[in-house]
């Protein structure tokens, strides 16, 4: 018999039990300043997998740990794509999806990448903020 703590009553009426990792998506939402439709978009996307108790998704510790390493990768500038390649792989080494495996050549391939994003970025400043000077002088 599964005994509920009443201070774990979710705005949904959906009562989670009292000694498990059990998130609901407004839970996960707040505590990682995400949006609901960003977490149901890594669900469609096949990133995090929650169960239904009717039209509630309750995510584990597992999908809250999958969220962080899925946000980990967002900020070093990852794709999805890639992200989703890393959480197979260690899905594939039957260990946790707590942390972010990179080799060398992932990192050396991202930074890269990122370093190129930077002179773009650069350039495209100087070239707004020449723009921006003309319109000033001009007025």
């Amino acid at each position: 018999m599964t005994t509920y703590n009443l201070d774990k009553v979710t705005n949904s009426g959906i009562k989670l039990p009292e000694k498990t990792n059990s998130y609901t998506i407004g839970d996960l939402a707040r505590e990682f300043g995400v949006t609901l439709r960003t977490l149901r978009f890594y669900e469609d996307r096949g990133l995090l997998s929650p169960r239904r108790e009717g039209l509630a998704r309750i995510y584990d510790a597992r999908d809250r740990d999958r969220l962080a390493v899925i946000l980990k990768g967002k900020q070093l500038g990852f794709t999805l794509t890639e992200i989703r390649a890393m959480l197979a792989e260690e899905r594939l080494g039957d260990s946790s999806a707590t942390n972010l495996k990179l080799s060398l050549d992932q990192i050396e391939d991202q930074i890269e990448h990122l370093e190129q994003q930077k002179i773009e970025i650069e350039q495209a400043l100087t070239e707004l903020k020449a723009r921006r000077a003309s319109f000033v002088a001009a007025a």
